[in-house]
Parts: structure tokens; C-alpha cells; sequence
């Protein structure tokens, strides 16, 4: 059995050896045929759209996570305790600053009112007898027929009166006040929420939740940047390679979650000059309209602001940006040593995404901002990589031209 495995492999060797010779000798008769002919099969080099890059100030847009809540939240609270007689509020419904929203029983604020009232009007009467006494003793000590501390005592007696006579109004104003109270009036206006005591329940001063207030219109959302992102964003101000808008007059939108604008037109109105020690982030706090409250409190939202600007910047279209081994590529236009177009891969570092704006009715372009590997006036290859190797022959066209080179054949084969 051995014996007859090793003339089996002797015999597969030489087969092997016969097909080798005859690949080269067909592949030598091919190639001195083509020589002359400008490629292999006598196919041109591949068309390729290419783009030269050029620096050029690119907006910067930041986004972030976050959540919204109400430009004012308020508690509304009891002032007086007391039985509440009415609800005068839809829940959850819209109301007014002013609005009765709770009534309390007041009858017992207006009977120590009544019993406020009395002790004023027994002040005054006090206060009035002691300043007729004084007045009638004030000519007798002229004619010293009282003495002057008896005049003392009388004057001292009207000042007594006066006194407890202001007392007696300041608490008339107060239990007035405090009857004021027991109806329940919203400070601000905003959504309503759910209330938390219902009629018939005793509120004390100690226990005067009933419901709360949300003003939306406009909008608060809380965000931030952590602290690594911060510090990039100086590192690069500081540099020079961005530019903030000045006194940080960003434009903010929010978007949902899963994309769409929701609100847009808010400006920064707080940044903190530390950063959170719970969620390592600076936090941040943005206000934008939102007409007719569309926008609940509570939402998670992405913030996106706009208003940066990187200067000078190199871009290339995100298609163009490819995945090497070690790290992002793009394939450029270089040069032989014969002169002519050969495929370049260049490896190069990235920043953030971009949008460009078209120009002439084009759409928005998608690139990425190229932070290392790139200068002014390299072609970048935009397209047909499926048919492209390092050092590969190409004829560089504009993006438009290889385009339509491309889609020609695909309209020939849908008309046939």
C-alpha cells in the first residue's frame, strides 16, 4: 500500500510540473503579442472619478443626548390649611397664571376675621379715649394743677394705645391675607398635572402639595458634553483648527431619537463652569420655542448645535473614506515612473462627519473631514474600487464622466 501512494504522488508531481510549463509558455505567447497595446487583453486602464481636494471652512455641528424639561416647574401649595371645597382645573389641561385651581373652606379664616375686626374696633375706641385724656390734662400741667408725672403716664398710656391699635390691624391684615389664600390660584401658566389631594381632604401647612405646574412654551433641554469631548473641543480652539460661534451663540435643534427635527431656533442660555462629579459631563441647558406645548417635559431627545466652523479644512466624501488593516484609506491618484496614473492608497486619520450644502440645485454632501494624510490638490478616487490595485494603471475622469460611463452599460442591458 505504501509503494503504491508514493507512485501516485511522483505521478500527480509531474502532471503538476507538465500544466506549469504549459502556463508559462501560453502566458510568455499572450504577453509578447500584447506588448505595444496598452494593457492586458488590450483594455485600457480603468476610468475613475476622482476629485481634487482643496481646504475649505467646514461646518461643525456637536450632538448630544438629551433630556427635556419645562422653562419653569412649579409646585402648587397651599398657603392656609384647610378643607378643599373644589377643584376648579382640568387635569393635564392648559392654565392660566391667575386661574383658581383649588378652593378651601374658608368659613373658619372669616369667623377669626369677624373676631379680628371687634379687637380693632376696641383698639381705636382704646386709642381714642387715651389721646382725649392726654389732651385734657396737657393745659391743666401748663397751670399745675396735675403733675408732670401724671401727664407722663396719660401721654405713655396714648402711645400704648396707638401701638396695640396697629397690632390689632396687622393681625385684621394677616387672617385677611390668609383668607385670601384659600383660593388656590396658579403662579405661572403652563400644563397642568395630576392632583394630588381630591375634595374633601384636609391640607395642612406641613402637607400643601396639590398639584404641579410645567410651562413648555419655551422648552428647556439639558445636556453634555463629557469631559473628554470637552477638552477636545478646547484642545482644538486653542490650536486654531476651530472656531466657536462668538459668545457661544450656537444654533440648537432638538431631533427624535429616530431622526427628524422636532424643534430648531433655541440658543444656549447656561453652561456650567464645572464638571458633574456624578455624570462627568459639563452640563449644558438650551432653550427653544415649542408653540402649543407639542414637546412633553421628560423626552430624550438628541441636541444638535450648529455655528461651529473648522477653517481650512480638508474633506473627502464619505463613499471615498474605505477600511484598511490598520487604519481608514483612501485611494489617490499618483504616479509611475513612467508618468503615468497609477492607484496611490493613502492612509490618512479622520475627524467628525460633515455636511456640505449643494451648490447649483445639487444636494447636501455627506464627507469626512480629514484631520492627517491629505494636502491641498491630491486626487482622491471617488468610485469603480472593485476594480482597482496598488500601483494599478487609471485614467482619472471627473466624478460626472465616470458616472455616466458607468450607467451606460446598465441602460444598454435594460434596452436590450
Amino acid at each position: 500500500m505504501r509503494v503504491i501512494m508514493r507512485r501516485d504522488f511522483k505521478l500527480a508531481a509531474a502532471a503538476a510540473l507538465v500544466m506549469s510549463a504549459l502556463m508559462v509558455i501560453t502566458g510568455c505567447s499572450k504577453g509578447s503579442g500584447d506588448q505595444g497595446h496598452g494593457g492586458m487583453g488590450n483594455m485600457p486602464p480603468p476610468q475613475v472619478g476622482v476629485v481634487a481636494v482643496q481646504p475649505q471652512n467646514v461646518p461643525v455641528t456637536f450632538e448630544y443626548t438629551g433630556q427635556t424639561f419645562g422653562s419653569k416647574e412649579v409646585e402648587v401649595r397651599a398657603r392656609v390649611g384647610g378643607i378643599i371645597e373644589r377643584r376648579l382645573y382640568t387635569e393635564g389641561a392648559a392654565v392660566q397664571a391667575g386661574q383658581v385651581m383649588f378652593e378651601l373652606d374658608p368659613k373658619p379664616l372669616q369667623a377669626q376675621a369677624a373676631a379680628a375686626e371687634a379687637e380693632v374696633a376696641t383698639a381705636e375706641a382704646r386709642a381714642a379715649q387715651a389721646t382725649r385724656e392726654a389732651a385734657r390734662l396737657k393745659p391743666l400741667l401748663a397751670d399745675r394743677a396735675v403733675s408732670q408725672q401724671e401727664y407722663d403716664n396719660t401721654v405713655s398710656n396714648q402711645q400704648i394705645a396707638a401701638a396695640g391699635l396697629l397690632s390689632a390691624k396687622a393681625q385684621l391684615q394677616e387672617l385677611r391675607l390668609n383668607l385670601g389664600y384659600t383660593k388656590v390660584i396658579a403662579p405661572v401658566s403652563g400644563m397642568s398635572g395630576r392632583a394630588l389631594k381630591s375634595e374633601g381632604s384636609l391640607v395642612t401647612t406641613a402637607d400643601s402639595l396639590l398639584t404641579t405646574l410645567v410651562q413648555l412654551n419655551p422648552l428647556y433641554v439639558g445636556f453634555g458634553p463629557s469631559e473628554n469631548e470637552q477638552n477636545a473641543i478646547d484642545r482644538d480652539v486653542a490650536n486654531g483648527t476651530l472656531q466657536l460661534p462668538k459668545a457661544g451663540a450656537f444654533e440648537v435643534e432638538i431631533r427624535g431619537t429616530e431622526g427628524g427635527v422636532l424643534a430648531k431656533g433655541g440658543r444656549l442660555n447656561f453652561t456650567d463652569s464645572r464638571v458633574s462629579s456624578q455624570t462627568g459631563t459639563v452640563e449644558m441647558r438650551a432653550e427653544l420655542p415649542n408653540p402649543g406645548g407639542r414637546l412633553k417635559a421628560g423626552q430624550f431627545v438628541r441636541v444638535a448645535l450648529h455655528g461651529a466652523v473648522r477653517p481650512n479644512a480638508i474633506v473627502v466624501p464619505q463613499g471615498a473614506v474605505l477600511e484598511g488593516p490598520q487604519s481608514k484609506i483612501v485611494m489617490t491618484v499618483g504616479k509611475d515612473k513612467d508618468g503615468k496614473a497609477v492607484v496611490a492608497p493613502r492612509p490618512v486619520e479622520v475627524g467628525e462627519w460633515a455636511t456640505l450644502d449643494g451648490v447649483g440645485g445639487k444636494p447636501a454632501t455627506k464627507v469626512w473631514v480629514i484631520t492627517k494624510g491629505l494636502a491641498a490638490g491630491d486626487q482622491v478616487i471617488l468610485d469603480n474600487f472593485v476594480k482597482l490595485r496598488p500601483g494599478a494603471p487609471v485614467t482619472p475622469v471627473s466624478p460626472e464622466v465616470s458616472a455616466a460611463a458607468q450607467s451606460a452599460p446598465a441602460a444598454q442591458a435594460d434596452h436590450k
